[in-house]
């Protein structure tokens, strides 16, 4: 059984940082493309960032390139998201997911696995 689980969220004043962490279970993880999407109330599931398997690509919205960074630590199955300098409108849930394709990793479609998301509430 697959498992993904975010952690790391929480409530950050404007310009600060914080950085999530996803921990996967149950899959060969270096095999899978790791994303993180957000989506706030009333709004619709955004790409935020992903990693190839091997940690050798990234992709970013623009509206977070140069602010966010993922990563990704094969050997413990984990994938972070740094994210510096946030901005009110990054308040948001913020979930993981797997994708086991390198392609179309910016469409939520492509991806198999989801956590259950993490809070992240950005003070003005």
């Amino acid at each position: 059984q697959v498992q993904l689980v975010e952690s790391g969220g929480g409530l950050v004043q404007a310009g600060g940082s914080l950085r999530l962490s996803c921990a996967a279970s149950g899959l060969v993880f270096s095999s899978y493309t790791m994303g993180w999407f957000r989506q706030a109330p009333g709004k619709e599931r955004e790409f935020v960032a992903s990693i190839t398997g091997s940690g050798s690509a990234t992709y970013y919205a623009d509206s977070v390139r140069g602010r966010f960074t993922i990563s990704r630590d094969n050997a413990k199955n984990t994938v972070h998201l740094q994210m510096n300098s946030l901005k009110p409108e990054d308040t948001s849930v913020y979930s993981c997911a797997a994708s086991p394709s390198l392609y179309r990793t910016r469409a939520y479609d492509s991806y198999r696995y989801w956590g259950q998301g993490t809070q992240v509430t950005v003070s003005s």
